[in-house]
């Protein structure tokens, strides 16, 4: 049976961050994961994670001042030093939170570099992050993000993710499979599955077109579900999906897919 994290980036946003663990909890999840913890304390995490009994499946490294359009800077000359920093920082988070993923961010691409020291940066840094995070046992995870969400991210499709893991050439560097923004570039979602099997660690969900509740949309979620546990996925599917109304009204799609 598929395992579900709640994004509480996305869902529960009816009460402040710390109190959407007990939410998620009461909700029946297991997992949880987010973009960023880095403004809460880990020891205040930790005791969440405790006291609710949840793991902590995912986050992001430092991404940048979000809301100066930063979307990381993995792929960026110029800030090598920045995303060095970062590595560290997440893994000062992952380490007492068991937090065994990490997804580093690309970033937008700068038009003052060319597309090949833009793929050059992003290779060396997520070599230089997968090496220092294989010691503890962590996996670094890449994600293509579509170009309506995010219009002029560095990494949009797949098949992008899928070469730069040749060229990275870490046993620590997955994909991080968002079947929302998959289902809006690509579309063939089983075949993506099974193309990619064995090269991405982590699922995420969310309807197609207004990325909301996994039972609503064009994607039939319930049997990819199915197809997914016939294949033995053991990973984690992340619900990173901005609820219609109350998050708890929309879950009716959880207690069906449990069932």
């Amino acid at each position: 049976m598929c395992k579900f994290s709640a994004n509480l980036s996305t869902m529960f946003n009816e009460v402040p961050f710390i109190e959407r663990f007990a939410r998620a909890s009461g909700a029946g999840f297991k997992g949880v994961e987010y973009l960023f913890p880095y403004s809460e304390s880990v020891e205040r995490l930790t005791e969440l994670l405790q006291e609710y009994q949840l793991s902590q499946v995912l986050f992001n490294m430092p991404a940048g001042n979000w809301a100066d359009g930063n979307r990381g800077f993995a792929c960026l000359p110029g800030r090598e030093k920045e995303f060095a920093d970062g590595v560290y920082k997440a893994l000062e988070y992952a380490l007492p939170l068991k937090c065994k993923q990490i997804h580093a961010m690309a970033g937008k691409l700068d038009e003052r570099f060319s597309l090949e020291q833009q793929k050059e940066c992003f290779i060396a840094n997520i070599q230089y992050a997968a090496d220092i995070m294989v010691k503890f046992d962590i996996n670094i995870l890449i994600e293509p993000i579509n170009i309506y969400d995010m219009p002029g991210y560095f990494l949009t499709r797949q098949e992008q993710a899928e070469s730069l893991l040749k060229d990275i050439n870490r046993k620590n560097v997955l994909i991080q499979l968002d079947l929302y923004h998959c289902q809006i570039m690509e579309g063939n979602l089983l075949q993506t599955i099974e193309r990619m099997w064995g090269k991405f660690s982590h699922i995420q969900i969310a309807s197609v077109p207004g990325r909301n509740e996994p039972d609503i949309g064009e994607i039939n979620y319930f049997w990819l579900f199915n197809k997914l546990d016939e294949m033995g996925y053991q990973g984690w599917i992340g619900c990173e999906y901005y609820p219609t109304h109350c998050t708890e009204t929309g879950l009716g799609w959880l207690v069906k897919a449990q069932s």
